[in-house]
């Protein structure tokens, strides 16, 4: 076959989409510090965050202690009566400390940094994003030109000023322009070469970080700069170089840290130091689509497509640093971001994180180990006080803790058990996609461990009770609570089997164990639609229908990762099948605008089952409604700035070209006809297996594979199987043709 060029795609955003908000913000990031730069005509406007800066609004509770009365709301449920049940949750939580809904702590801004011109030049500005540098870029219409990025070397947020003419205006650095939810005490300094602000929190609950600095270094070429008030007075300057970090103080220091002392010099060796460091994650993966002529057929321009595959996979990696991303990944630019942002569990940070793997970043999942070992405690307590069980319970939502906190008579979401199984499935993938024995044996078997001790425990004759498919409510049920959701059963019985497979893996002793917790478990069930239906059982008298026109997939989720084996049998995999239909009917509809991952979910389940169009249908209205002018992503269509999809698209259409589970992939498994042609360098599958190159077209497929352990591997091409030997290290190149080629 003929490849394609080797020429990198021009992956620069260029925009000159006029400046409402924050959120129309171009975004920079090195995973801990970030930036949104958002100008006007009238002033240069940064705001800066940092991924620990949850302000403490709140004091977390303990989770509520229901343990005691779960024969009763099992009773409740097997009557069918799912709102009384929730609402005897929340009156016992009322009790204990609870008065309507307990928010997480939010994610807020740190600072807002404005260069405000003495005569500002109406007109717009063209604006750009360097993916491969993370570098924004501003061109305002009296000639300054303005560049800055996140250092992910030197944990610095960089920004440099440039205007032949000089620069003519005021530098200033203060809190957010609305009113804290709580009190803040802010101070703001200013020296020739440095600006800084101070914020302490005099009213924080017990055990919260006392405050943050930021700090400013200046630089300056030509003219002079000089305080004026509590900010910088520009003159005649040519060049203005500023170096910034915010740091949040531990949750149990005294006070602030101090200013740090900044250099501040030429941005050229910062630059050059963290491109290596962002251009080497961004360029691990590069994807070209080329379509079938012209219109490209009925989906989204595959040109756009992959363009947007970079524009998401640098949303995700820019905000991966010591923590895993929040809602909005690490920036906010408000005291009150929607759902406090935080990182949400039943959909949000999984598909934000999903395409971390098969995009060839494994080392960006490790902050959200880290993180599930800072909540272990209180994740033991929320299975404790919640349940009377052992293991680990993993709440829906939160922020600077892992309590148990937000629930109410309808969102019941303590009913909801379901979220370490997931989680547990990322870290098997981690040892899946890796091969890493270490982190399998010494990370990934204690937390799976934990989170099946705790269903080993709470599974009851009735199976999963009280239960939870997120944040559906039965056709005809009057609440959300329910017994034996079909994404329990699927995250139950995809955890048995990665723990059978761990312990055999590290020549353990104790698989039966993991065995007989699968038999315990409830089997699928096809609705009376035709469809897999989301609840596996009934709750008594309420036979729990399906409600299609619902922005979740959760049923799906036994085909979101490695294919459950149980969907071999064609009746299931047909009902699947129908299941995804029934729901996309309804994304089709204008009213089905809201929460963009859950097409993710629609997707790769389409995916998984070969449904190339239907495939290629979830990609196309996530391509078309969910990105604004800057190809940030978001929550709604066109609005709620959110990274969700930002890992979750890529992860699409990385599964319609590859699907892997352990000594087998599928090449272009959902590859649609709209994609006639194209190449994706970088792709990883599970059982340690590189795809180097990926390549097809009307001439045929071609196929470079590379391991990192020896063993057979099954490679189900379009046009047959092919059965290969694969040495660790060694590559193997396979040709074939495309099924209509």
């Amino acid at each position: 076959m003929t490849p394609t060029s080797d020429s990198p795609p021009n992956r620069t955003i260029r925009t000159r989409s006029p400046v409402r908000d924050w959120e129309d913000a171009l975004i920079s990031g090195n995973g801990s510090q970030g930036v949104l730069v958002h100008s006007g005509p009238d002033r240069t406007r940064l705001t800066l965050c940092h991924e620990r800066l949850f302000l403490p609004v709140r004091e977390p509770l303990p989770a509520p202690h229901t343990a005691p009365i779960l024969p009763e709301l099992r009773e409740l449920l097997g009557r069918g009566e799912s709102r009384a049940a929730a609402e005897r949750i929340t009156a016992l939580a009322a009790e204990e400390g609870y008065r309507g809904t307990h928010w997480i702590d939010p994610l807020v801004g740190a600072a807002e940094l404005a260069l405000t011109p003495a005569r500002p030049v109406p007109g717009p500005l063209t604006r750009s994003c360097d993916l491969d540098t993370g570098v924004v870029t501003e061109e305002l219409p009296d000639g300054t030109l303005h560049r800055v990025f996140a250092s992910r070397a030197d944990d610095v947020v960089v920004c440099e000023f440039l205007r032949a003419r000089g620069l003519e205006g005021g530098l200033t650095l203060g809190t957010l322009p609305e009113e804290p939810p709580v009190p803040l005490s802010a101070r703001a300094d200013a020296g020739t070469d440095r600006l800084s602000l101070t914020v302490t929190l005099p009213d924080r609950p017990a055990g919260a970080a006392p405050g943050y600095t930021v700090t400013c270094a200046v630089t300056s070429e030509g003219g002079t700069v000089r305080p004026d008030g509590g900010g910088l007075a520009v003159r005649g300057v040519r060049r203005l170089t500023l170096v910034l970090r915010t740091e949040v103080a531990a949750p149990d220091a005294e006070r602030p840290p101090a200013p740090a002392v900044l250099p501040g010099k030429r941005t050229g060796p910062l630059l050059e130091r963290h491109r290596t460091l962002h251009g080497e994650l961004m360029g691990r993966f590069r994807l070209r689509l080329n379509g079938t002529g012209p219109g490209h057929g009925r989906g989204a321009d595959p040109e756009r497509i992959a363009r947007l595959v970079d524009a998401g996979r640098y949303a995700v990696i820019s905000a991966c640093g010591d923590l895993p991303p929040t809602l909005q990944g690490v920036w906010s630019g408000t005291y009150d971001p929607p759902w406090r942002s935080g990182y949400t569990f039943d959909g949000n940070l999984p598909s934000a994180l999903a395409g971390l793997h098969p995009t060839g970043t494994p080392e960006l999942m490790t902050p959200l180990f880290d993180l599930m070992d800072a909540f272990a405690e209180d994740l033991r307590e929320n299975a404790r006080r919640l349940y009377g069980c052992g293991g680990i319970l993993l709440p829906a939502h939160a922020s600077t803790s892992g309590r148990h906190n937000h629930f109410g008579p309808e969102w019941c979401l303590t009913c909801w058990t379901a979220g370490a199984a997931w989680v547990a499935r990322l870290y098997w993938d981690h040892y899946a996609y890796t091969r890493d024995r270490a982190f399998l044996r010494e990370r990934a078997l204690p937390f799976l461990t934990e989170a099946a001790e705790f269903h080993e425990d709470f599974l009851c004759a009735d199976g999963f009770s009280p239960s939870y498919s997120p944040e559906n409510t039965p056709a005809d049920g009057d609440g959300q609570a329910c017994v034996n959701a079909t994404m329990d059963v699927a995250a139950v019985r995809d955890l048995a089997r990665n723990l059978v497979r761990a312990h055999r893996a590290l020549g353990l002793p104790g698989a039966r164990r993991w065995v007989r917790l699968a038999t315990r478990l409830p089997g699928y069930r096809i609705g009376s639609d035709g469809c897999l239906a989301e609840w596996a059982g009934t709750a008594g008298p309420v036979a729990q229908t399906d409600r299609h026109a619902h922005r979740h997939a959760s049923h799906l989720y036994p085909l979101w990762y490695e294919r459950d084996p149980a969907f071999a049998d064609p009746r299931l995999a047909g009902a699947a099948a129908r299941a995804v239909r029934a729901r996309l009917a309804w994304w089709r509809g204008q009213e089905a605008d809201e929460m963009a991952f859950g097409l993710v979910q629609l997707g790769l389940a389409a995916a998984a089952l070969g449904m190339s169009e239907e495939a290629c249908e979830t990609v196309s209205l996530l391509a078309e409604r969910y990105w604004r002018p800057t190809m940030v992503p978001t929550h709604n269509r066109g609005r709620i700035l959110n990274v969700d999809i930002g890992g979750g698209f890529p992860a699409l259409v990385a599964a319609m070209l590859l699907g892997s589970a352990e000594g087998r992939i599928d090449v272009l498994p959902a590859l649609p006809r709209e994609w006639a042609s194209g190449c994706a360098e970088g792709l990883r599958a599970r059982g340690g297996v590189a795809v180097d190159r990926l390549e097809w077209g009307p001439d045929g497929v071609l196929v470079d594979l590379r391991a990192t352990a020896d063993g057979p591997l099954l490679v189900r091409m379009p046009d047959g199987d092919r059965r290969v030997r694969l040495a660790a290290g060694g590559a193997v190149r396979l040709h074939g043709k495309l099924r209509n080629g």
